[in-house]
Parts: C-alpha cells; structure tokens; sequence
C-alpha cells in the first residue's frame, strides 16, 4: 500500500537536490546557509521518524537559529531569463496551462479511480491519505507534462524550485510550522483556556454574541497562527463544543463548516500565512510584498460579517 512515507521521501529528496544545488552556487554568498537549512528540511521528511522527539526539536532550534540570524541568501540558479520567459510564453500561447490543469485532473483521477483499487486484497492507496498522495503523484506527472512541451532540461525544475525558495526564504515553512504548533496547543488544553477566558470576560447567555465571538475568534486566531487548520481545534474547543453546540444546541455541521470559513477569512489577511499572501507576491516580484494582503482585506472583513450572520440563521433551529 502506498501511504505517505512515500509522499514526505519525496519532499525529502527534492529539498536535499535544494540543499547540494545551494552548496554549489557560488553567486550566493550565503550559500552554506542555504545548504545547511534546506538539507535540515530534508533530513526531517527523509529520516524524522528515526530521530525522535529530541532530534527534531534540535532539527527545528537549527532552522531557527539559521534563519534568525540571518544566515540564508538568494543564489543565481541557472534557469531561463525574463526575456526567455516572454518568447516561451509568446510560442506556446494558451498551451502553457496545460501542466497546470494536468494537477486537478490527476488529483481526480486518484480519487476517484485509484483509491478504490484493491491489489491481493489491500487497497493501492492509503484511503485515509489518497487526496494527498494523489496530489504527489499529480505533481510528478505535471512536471514530467511541463518538461516535454516546453522541452526544457531534466534540471530546470529543480532549479526553479530552488529559486522560488531563495525568493520565499524560511517563510515556505510557515504552513507546516504553524499546523504543529495548532497541534500542541490543542494538545496543551489551550483550547480549553481560552473558553474560560472568554466565558469569564463576555457574558455568553445572548447566542449572537457566542457566534460572534466564535467567528471572531477564528479569524483573529488564524491571523496569529497563520493557519485555519490550527486555530479550529483551539477556537472550536474552547467556544464552539461548550456553548454554541453545548449549551445553544447548535448544529455541529453547520458550526465547524462556517467557522472555517470564518478562519479562512483571517488567513487572506495575515502576512502567516504565507503561501498564499506572501509567496504570490515574490512570484510575482511585487514592490511591496504586503501587496496581496492589502487587496483581500476589502473582502476578508464583509465575508466575515456574513458568515457571523450565516451561523447564527442556519446553525439553530
């Protein structure tokens, strides 16, 4: 069966190519730095099951320390200029969206064909981690699509991946970071803290003022750990389980679903969050890299006074 030791195996290999590639350019005089963090990365995904909860918390203080101090750079890969970029994009025209919509199309097709499959009696995929597997699989298979329409060498995806890193810097790792330490604090009871604090400052008999503290709460949370995934457990342990589906008798369905999407409205406006505020900016090579944010925050704040409003019509009956 494949699970996910093969979906973290391969992150491991194309950060260590990340790693050797840094080590080698010379252009980047911080290319040590570069070197030593991204084979850290690597070493967790390739062998973290093995260094146990000492090693990667030494793993994780050296991705830290190398960061804080400011010891990563931005190399020169060799990859295509601008120039070649526009005569790319002016030959292939429309044909160049085609390895992107080769990911959703593989994503589906793994869902949807290859988690059933059965081999002896045992499925193919892991059916608890078939989307995710799927998508590896689908990334593979784009980049293979990309590599033979724009004829391009077996290299230049590394190497464009190593300058989409150089760009992002240590905030790449923002997402993973962020989801563990959701993780912990759930696991600390932070969750659970955090109810009292609330129960013990707002008066919660009006069941609007708990929506709204729930909604609230989600996005401001989100915005402070830059993931929704890792301020649910936190908010909805603390708010949503103990008085709007405990004492109010909401729908649980309706009250995780919208306050997700109260969450997800924090993240357009955190600078956390950074694949999808701060990533698209450097992709972009935006003046100011707050540009993203900036143009989200006109819709994140009305959306978050919908959902307030959608919670308290539709969660009770």
């Amino acid at each position: 069966m494949i699970g996910l030791p093969v979906v973290y195996a391969l992150a491991g290999l194309v950060f260590g190519a990340f790693a050797i590639l840094s080590a080698l350019d010379r252009t980047n005089s911080r290319r040590w730095g570069n070197a030593v963090f991204w084979g850290l990365v690597a070493a967790s995904f390739l062998a973290g099951d093995r260094l146990g909860d000492l090693g990667n918390g030494v793993l994780v203080l050296g991705l830290a320390l190398i960061a804080g101090l400011g010891g990563l750079g931005r190399g020169a890969p060799l990859t295509t200029s601008t120039e070649e970029r526009r005569a790319l994009a002016t030959r292939f025209g429309g044909r160049l969206f085609i390895p992107a919509l080769t990911l959703p199309v593989v994503v589906i097709f793994g869902v949807l064909v290859l988690k059933p499959l059965q081999i002896d009696g045992a499925p193919l995929l892991d059916p608890k981690q078939a989307t995710l597997i799927s998508l590896a699989l689908a990334a593979v298979i784009a980049t293979g699509v990309g590599l033979i329409l724009l004829r391009q060498p077996l290299i230049s995806p590394l190497q464009e991946g190593r300058r989409l890193m150089d760009t992002v810097g240590w905030a790449a790792l923002l997402p993973q970071m962020l989801a563990a330490l959701g993780a912990v604090f759930a696991l600390a009871g932070v969750g659970e803290t955090i109810g009292q604090l609330v129960t013990d400052w707002i008066p919660m008999d009006a069941r609007l003022t708990a929506v709204a503290v729930y909604c609230l709460g989600m996005a401001g949370f989100t915005m402070i750990m830059g993931n929704a995934f890792a301020a649910f457990p936190v908010m909805t342990a603390g708010v949503a389980l103990p008085i709007l589906i405990g004492k109010f008798g909401g729908d649980p369905a309706v009250v995780a679903s919208i306050g997700m999407l109260s969450g997800f409205c924090g993240t357009l406006m955190t600078p956390l969050a950074a694949n999808f505020n701060l990533v698209p900016a450097a992709l972009l090579e935006l003046p100011d890299r707050y540009a993203v944010i900036k143009a989200q925050i006109p819709t994140a704040l009305p959306l978050l006074l919908v959902n307030v409003g959608l919670m308290y019509v539709l969660a009770f009956h």
